[in-house]
């Protein structure tokens, strides 16, 4: 299915706003970080799902965690900085992404390879 340009706009402004206020609201413990991986929004504009990677990975149920006890401040922060009349509920979903890189990371490091 082909995304709307709305959407395209709506997911780009929702990735960007909700990375400052992550940056700047979520107090994540040393050494964790969680960064917006892709972001997607229904097309009624009812929810958006927001895909996190973390950073160590083996940290993604804390990361996560966090961010759900923080879903509520952060989805109202949100919806004032957002000007429609629709405004989407926020669902964080853990990205795996990371997982990749890390295993990619080894193979490079590993002698045989």
């Amino acid at each position: 299915m082909i995304m709307s340009e709305r959407i395209r706009k709506v997911n780009s402004v929702i990735t960007q706003e909700l990375t400052k206020l992550i940056d700047k609201q979520v107090d994540f413990k040393p050494g964790v970080f969680a960064t917006i991986a892709k972001v997607d929004t229904a097309r009624d504009l009812s929810y958006t799902r927001v895909f996190v990677s973390v950073f160590p990975t083996q940290e993604h149920d804390y990361a996560m965690k966090t961010l759900e006890h923080e879903r509520i401040g952060l989805q109202k922060m949100l919806h004032k900085k957002l000007h429609m009349k629709v405004l989407p509920k926020v669902r964080f979903h853990y990205s795996a992404v990371g997982d990749h890189v890390d295993a990619l990371d080894e193979m490079f490091q590993d002698d045989a390879f």
